[in-house]
């Protein structure tokens, strides 16, 4: 089963996000709090959105993280899936695929045209499972990031 989160879900996100993280290596990083997850998820002005996939007794089994981005070329938005998890005792069993499919459902019924994100190029299993889903890699893009004291130093230069 998948379902609009709320807030009494933002714990189970936390700890979500941290095995993913763990998953992918960079456990130091994810470094936000149940707090900030509650206020961009269900703040005044929501930032982003989250999904939940529940097995059939009700259990958590994994979720679904996402923003709006908008194409300039398309003219329209899109969703940028910023996290999609599911705990390895539960992978196999669909949950990522139902996610995907309501995140594609919610894209189709507002006219998004696009539905993107980004996978480890270590990470295999999911490129496999995306690629079988149709996706597709955009290499002929590579992705971009500033942090911590670069960004900083950066947003303190003056023109």
């Amino acid at each position: 089963m998948i379902r609009t989160a709320t807030p009494a879900d933002v714990p189970v996100i936390h700890g979500l996000v941290r095995d993913l993280a763990a998953y992918e290596k960079a456990l130091d990083e994810a470094r936000a709090t149940p707090g900030q997850l509650h206020e961009a998820l269900f703040g005044e002005r929501p930032a982003a959105y989250a999904h939940i996939a529940e097995s059939e007794t009700g259990e958590v089994v994994g979720f679904a993280l996402w923003f709006l981005n908008f194409s300039t070329w398309r003219g329209v938005h899109g969703i940028y899936l910023e996290d999609l998890y599911v705990r390895p005792e539960a992978r196999g069993g669909g949950h990522g695929k139902a996610l995907l499919r309501e995140l594609a459902r919610i894209c189709v019924e507002r006219g998004y045209e696009r539905l993107e994100w980004s996978v480890l190029k270590w990470n295999r299993p999911s490129i496999d499972f995306y690629e079988s889903l149709g996706a597709r890699p955009q290499d002929e893009w590579s992705v971009y990031r500033l942090t911590d004291g670069a960004l900083a130093e950066l947003g303190a230069a003056t023109v």
